[in-house]
């Protein structure tokens, strides 16, 4: 590996661990928009995969206890989404995944860039089960087709009236589980040649070390600073998206 290939490596560990720590997601979008450049799709999505897994246990330490303090909100959001990532790898066959990255990576850098400028966020305060269960599920379907699990669920969970302990104990475990399930399949489908498996070692201390840089951050941060800051992320990351499709 040359010295500049190295460098790549470590900047989408450390600003991938950096957003997660941060807002508990997003680190797909972030390392990929450096490891692409270095090696094959296959080699960057098995890689940050690992990365996005091995770093979101340590965001979900933190709030550990509003996860078992709302075991049954989180459940409405994983369960579905669970059922739906089988559905969005069957998807593959008949979706362009191009098209619906841009597609969803539109709709991030609307929906970011419209509550960005609006001075108020919106609170949606009373309870909506339904709403939830479909979004976990369709959330299952784009992690399935596009490795974009995380998308839906952070637009909704930043409209809800909740502490942002409370909406990184839904988003935090629901991407993990969700992403685990393609580490797996990865996993059994042989992506983890040794020449992987090396990069992962190189990647991972990094990306823990800025994980945990993110999450000082983040406990630094109010209720409506941290939905604010979702919704920045949220523009960010679907910039991020469309630039890396469409360019």
């Amino acid at each position: 590996m040359t010295v500049e290939y190295l460098l790549f490596l470590a900047a989408g560990a450390a600003t991938g661990g950096f957003v997660n720590g941060l807002a508990g997601f997003g680190t797909a979008l972030l390392a990929l928009s450096f490891w692409l450049h270095i090696m094959s799709p296959v080699a960057a999505v098995s890689i940050v995969v690992v990365m996005a897994v091995v770093s979101g246990f340590q965001g979900a330490w933190i709030v550990r206890k509003a996860i078992f303090d709302q075991p049954k909100r989180l459940a409405r959001f994983l369960i579905p989404g669970l059922i739906g990532v089988p559905l969005g790898v069957s998807a593959l066959a008949v979706l362009d995944p191009q098209t619906l990255k841009i597609t969803i990576g539109a709709l991030m850098v609307l929906y970011g860039g419209f509550f960005s400028l609006r001075k108020n966020l919106p609170k949606i305060q009373h309870p909506t089960p339904v709403v939830d269960c479909v979004v976990g599920f369709l959330g299952g379907i784009l992690g399935g087709a596009a490795s974009l699990s995380g998308a839906l669920p952070t637009m909704w969970c930043a409209t809800r009236q909740w502490t942002k302990a409370e909406t990184r104990a839904v988003l935090q475990p629901y991407n993990i589980t969700i992403l685990a399930l393609a580490l797996a399949a990865f996993f059994f489908n042989g992506n983890y040649t040794w020449d992987v498996v090396k990069q992962i070692l190189l990647a991972l201390p990094v990306t823990l070390v800025f994980a945990q840089i993110g999450i000082a951050v983040y406990k630094r941060l109010s209720d409506d600073q941290f939905r604010q800051l979702l919704i920045s992320t949220m523009f960010l990351a679907g910039s991020i998206l469309l630039i890396k499709e469409l360019v």
